[in-house]
């Protein structure tokens, strides 16, 4: 079976090659861990603790993962943690989030890879977040006594019918799996289907609620507001996660109410780096003021700048139009990792991703700050907490320019019902709290078993753990 998974990956790879190399050359992606990737050159773990391994794909689910392993720590210092990720925007943001932890790229699923990370890393717990079924990690993992998690597991449609099809060649490695802590019973009904075993399954909700940030008095929040000059009688409207619709949508409807409402200010943050350049000649053709957040930061230069008496001179750019009529700058956000704190300047929030194919993004993270949220039709990823929040009257799908434009306009004119509606939103996300802690009650045993051997050897590996667990 491992070879037949070999000889299969090795041909989508080959497959994909090209594709790869197009897109490092023009974006900068896939140009860095391919050591890593490909033949898992991992930095070697030398301490003899016992290690929980965190594999978190990209931003998304890295920015679940601090609270929990915050709360594992406390509860439990003698554990080592280290983080694997898929993407370069994910590296760049767990670097920055667990500075003090082994952070490296997860190996492509070839068994020698694997096989080698396992070796050197020496983990007692592998935890899968979300959705990650590699076959030949899971396997050689569990071939070495390691106990193999997936937490706030979730099942799309589209991953759903993926995984169906190919069932007969999963059945197995999911059944495999000691524990599958998932978001919702629909997401347990599926996993069931595919053969997970009904003992390693439990509902625990969606750790994105526990993740998210409220106070919009946070020291991140309060830099980024006076770095980009906000003003307190400013309505703030944030689009985040974008992707080409929503920008093209956010864009037109800002033109036709800048006039209107002069003291709006729209904030564009794109869901993928490789958008920025694209969203900065959008807005630069469009005529409209704008800045970039990478420019805030820059010296302070003689200008004459007209754009606003309150925004600070050093924020005209050389490439940017002037500006003499009303309004205020639109800014695009051309940085990484910092969505969660713009939220917290959100009054209106315009989540991205839910107008085109991706399925929707994460809306409970502006929901928490009390920002007035809504979204596109296409949120099928987010099905269950989308229902929780329309049941709620706590945020409001919007499908067309013409709706999205009568939302933010009632939004502008009817501060009670902005208030109302962010209000709500801040209360359900403090109403559904709590799966952190339970994914850690779930993961406790194992952590308490392994805390009470304390290897005296380097040589420490899960099959000492296995060994353990078979003795007692």
């Amino acid at each position: 079976m491992a070879i037949l998974f070999d000889v299969a990956y090795l041909l989508l790879l080959t497959l994909v090659a090209p594709i790869l190399l197009i897109r490092s050359l023009k974006t900068g992606k896939y140009r860095e861990g391919w050591r890593q990737r490909l033949f898992g050159a991992v930095p070697k773990r030398t301490r003899s603790r016992p290690c929980i391994w965190f594999h978190a794909v990209s931003v998304g689910e890295i920015n679940l993962l601090p609270p929990l392993v915050a709360a594992l720590r406390r509860a439990y210092p003698d554990w080592e943690v280290v983080v694997s990720t898929t993407t370069r925007t994910g590296m760049e943001l767990a670097r920055k989030r667990f500075a003090d932890q082994l952070v490296f790229y997860a190996p492509l699923d070839f068994s020698w890879t694997v096989a080698h990370v396992l070796n050197r890393i020496r983990p007692s717990i592998l935890v899968l977040t979300e959705l990650e079924i590699w076959p030949a990690l899971i396997r050689a993992a569990k071939a070495r006594g390691v106990r193999v998690a997936i937490i706030n597991g979730r099942l799309g449609d589209r991953s759903f019918n993926g995984y169906r099809r190919l069932r007969w060649l999963l059945q197995s490695t999911i059944a495999a799996l000691d524990l599958v802590a998932v978001q919702d019973a629909e997401c347990k009904r599926r996993f069931e289907q595919l053969g997970a075993r009904t003992q390693a399954l439990h509902i625990t909700g969606s750790m994105k609620y526990d993740g998210a940030e409220g106070d919009r008095n946070h020291p991140a929040t309060v830099r980024l507001r006076q770095l980009a000059g906000i003003a307190p009688n400013e309505v703030v409207w944030i689009a985040g996660s974008t992707q080409e619709e929503e920008e093209t949508l956010a864009l037109s409807v800002m033109q036709r109410l800048r006039l209107r409402f002069p003291r709006l200010r729209l904030i564009i943050v794109p869901r993928h780096p490789e958008r920025f350049e694209a969203v900065a000649e959008m807005l630069k053709r469009s005529g409209v003021p704008w800045l970039r957040r990478s420019e805030l930061e820059r010296p302070r230069v003689p200008t004459d700048n007209q754009r606003g008496d309150h925004v600070p001179d050093y924020l005209a750019e050389r490439d940017q139009p002037k500006h003499k009529g009303p309004g205020l700058p639109i800014l695009l956000v051309d940085t990484v990792g910092e969505l969660g704190a713009w939220w917290g300047l959100a009054d209106i929030a315009l989540v991205g991703g839910s107008f085109g194919s991706r399925g929707g993004q994460n809306m409970i993270e502006p929901a928490a700050y009390g920002a007035t949220v809504c979204f596109g039709p296409n949120t099928w990823n987010f099905r269950d907490v989308v229902r929780q929040f329309l049941q709620a009257k706590a945020a409001v799908v919007v499908h067309d320019s013409n709706e999205l434009e009568q939302f933010v306009r009632t939004c502008l004119e009817n501060p009670d019902y902005r208030s109302e509606l962010g209000g709500k939103a801040r209360d359900l996300v403090a109403a559904h709290r709590g799966a952190t802690q339970a994914t850690l009650n779930l993961l406790a045993p194992w952590l308490g078993e392994m805390t009470r051997f304390h290897p005296s050897q380097s040589g420490y590996d899960g099959r000492d753990a296995s060994r353990l667990r078979a003795a007692g």
